[in-house]
């Protein structure tokens, strides 16, 4: 299984999480248009820098042509200055704005969302983008108490933060891992200026959004989780934890805005394959690896097909490892459907409440069994239209089961208009020559 890494070792933001992006190949080029295409007026530049020996990719963020400044200068200058209104929208991005900008100052999430929605980026993008907000609106009206519609970003809805979230979301997806894993994070320590004051660390909005993520404070008393940060490894991050067995492949570092004395304010963010994920263990009877699943099933009898495929596209997209539905005969002999979905056992109250939330079940069924599955790695191919991921399925040691990634397939049949079929063969073709050969 293909997957992704994240080393919080000095916390996260996200320019940091935007540079270890691009330093482990995604490229910016990518991201740049993703911006511009918003119509805010953002542009991004990328450097090498050195923080505390360790090369790594920063990534600042110009808005109408002026770079945003560290918290701290910004607080200096602001105060030698009284001129203008200010603008604090996370904890290492700060800009100062005129009148003509007070949109910027004042977005709510419904408007932060609309321009998500307009975006050029994918679908799939879209909705990750839009899940960080939320999370930050949530933890935003949870401090303040105040309802999630009446929250304006002051902290994080500037047209840098949305680009920094937007970025993300089309970066994560760029990664075609599928799963990004995180360590325990490096929240700093101290107090931090901010929009409402002097807060501790870590602020207010930023430890809500780390509630149940295992998180510690080092020798190093500055604020190292900002509250775009801790939104985006919250939603991308399955679990946090030790580095999981993985071959490494590629290996990224983003670094913070700060340089600190024997501490390398970067952020790590490493690529590759792990055969070990999700607490596997092997079974001792035959040699193939078991783990533990939820089963959740519910009868319908009265909800569109239609309806039925949203939700499998939505159970789906929130982690479902499968999703299946089958004809039944009810009572009443009424014609119904059978929805069965396959989960990751932390999975089963967010999956069982949107099950609810988005079908017309009065009654879910849940039960634990154990899955033997064989072990899996990821291939690439090149084809005449691009590479494609085959996945490879192997038992004892030996492979046994060969199949092409239906994403990747079906994104080069869109983009050079090809049959999917014959894409889907051709990469076959091509990985069954290359290891016969």
């Amino acid at each position: 299984m293909r997957i992704a890494y994240l080393d919080g070792f000095s916390g996260i933001s996200g320019d940091m999480f935007l540079g270890a992006l691009v330093d482990a190949g995604v490229p910016l080029e990518l991201f740049q248009e993703s911006v511009v295409a918003l119509d805010l007026g953002i542009t991004l530049e990328a450097s090498r820098v050195i923080r505390n020996g360790i090369s790594a990719t920063k990534i600042d963020v110009f808005v109408n042509g002026q770079k945003d400044l560290p918290r701290e200068e910004f607080w200096a200058h602001s105060q030698e200055s009284a001129a203008g209104h200010t603008h604090d929208h996370g904890a290492d991005h700060v800009h100062e704005h005129g009148e003509d900008d007070h949109d910027a100052y004042g977005r709510n999430l419904d408007r932060i969302l609309q321009i998500i929605e307009a975006a050029p980026i994918s679908k799939r993008a879209k909705q990750t983008a839009g899940d960080i907000f939320v999370a930050l609106g949530t933890a935003e009206a949870k401090v303040h108490n105040v309802d999630l519609a009446d929250v304006h970003f002051h902290e994080v809805g500037a047209a840098d933060a949305i680009a920094d979230i937007v970025c993300a979301s089309v970066g994560a997806e760029a990664l075609a891992v599928e799963q990004i894993l995180a360590s325990p994070l490096n929240v700093g320590g101290g107090t931090v200026k901010c929009a409402h004051g002097v807060m501790p660390v870590p602020a207010p909005a930023t430890l809500e959004l780390l509630r149940g993520i295992p998180v510690y404070s080092g020798e190093v008393q500055k604020e190292l989780v900002t509250p775009t940060g801790a939104a985006i490894v919250r939603v991308l991050a399955t679990s946090f934890g030790p580095r999981p067995m993985m071959t490494t492949e590629k290996i990224g570092y983003g670094a913070g805005t700060r340089d600190f004395a024997r501490h390398s304010n970067v952020l790590r963010l490493t690529l590759g394959e792990t055969h070990e994920l999700g607490g596997l263990a092997a079974s001792p009877d035959e040699g193939i690896p078991e783990d533990e699943v939820v089963v959740l099933e519910a009868n319908l009898d009265d909800l569109s097909p239609q309806i039925i495929g949203y939700v499998t596209d939505c159970l789906l997209a929130e982690g479902a490892l499968d999703v299946f539905s089958t004809a039944v005969q009810m009572k009443k002999s009424r014609p119904g459907t059978l929805v069965s979905v396959l989960a990751k056992p932390q999975d089963e109250e967010k999956l069982r409440d949107l099950l609810f939330r988005e079908s017309s079940t009065l009654g879910i069924r849940s039960r634990r069994e154990k899955r033997h599955i064989l072990s899996r790695r990821h291939e690439s191919v090149p084809t005449p239209w691009g590479a494609v991921r085959i996945k490879i399925g192997s038992m004892a040691g030996t492979d046994s089961q060969f199949a092409p990634e239906y994403e990747d397939c079906r994104r080069i049949a869109v983009e050079h208009q090809v049959l999917l079929k014959t894409v889907m063969q051709e990469a076959l073709r091509l990985y069954l020559d290359k290891k016969n050969g």
